[in-house]
């Protein structure tokens, strides 16, 4: 059975991210309308993203075992990774492969919303590391994200 979405917007959205403070601050207002989870997928996630002004998507990581791609549907977003930035505007896209070690977020930069699709696979047995601050995340046995500092003691 098909599960149809008109408006990703109708998809109630989380609002922020389950990051412990302070590094929760750069994308305490990101929207996430989980749209893989509201039409029963369970391989892979699918999320349109809206990114406020001044938001990030994350904090710049990387993932062990899970791909990610992302598309940019509306605005403009700077794609930060360990080569520099990049502009990325309506239409562009980009993917990171699981296991390199290339940090990435997107900064919206400009003064008016952005949107996104997120699509990333649940592989288990995920972690990942934040190059830019004393974090890293791995998943417990029920699938939920632990955010742990660099030298494994909890947040």
């Amino acid at each position: 059975m098909s599960h149809v979405i008109k408006n990703p917007k109708d998809v109630k959205p989380s609002i922020g991210t389950m990051y412990p403070a302070p590094h929760d601050e750069i994308c305490n207002k990101r929207e996430k309308h989980r749209l893989g989870d509201a039409t029963g997928l369970k391989n892979y996630g699918v999320n349109y993203v809206v990114l406020p002004a001044g938001q990030a998507s994350a904090q710049r990581h990387w993932h062990k075992v899970q791909d990610e791609f992302v598309w940019v549907l509306e605005g403009e977003l700077v794609l930060v990774t360990d080569a520099g930035e990049e502009l990325l505007t309506p239409g562009m896209s980009a993917g990171f492969p699981a296991g390199e070690p290339d940090g990435h977020h997107l900064i919206n930069r400009t003064d008016k919303p952005a949107a996104y699709l997120e699509i990333g696979d649940r592989m288990p047995g995920d972690a990942g590391a934040y190059p830019d601050i004393d974090m890293k995340f791995e998943f417990d046995a029920d699938g939920k994200p632990q955010f742990l500092h660099k030298d494994g003691t909890p947040y």
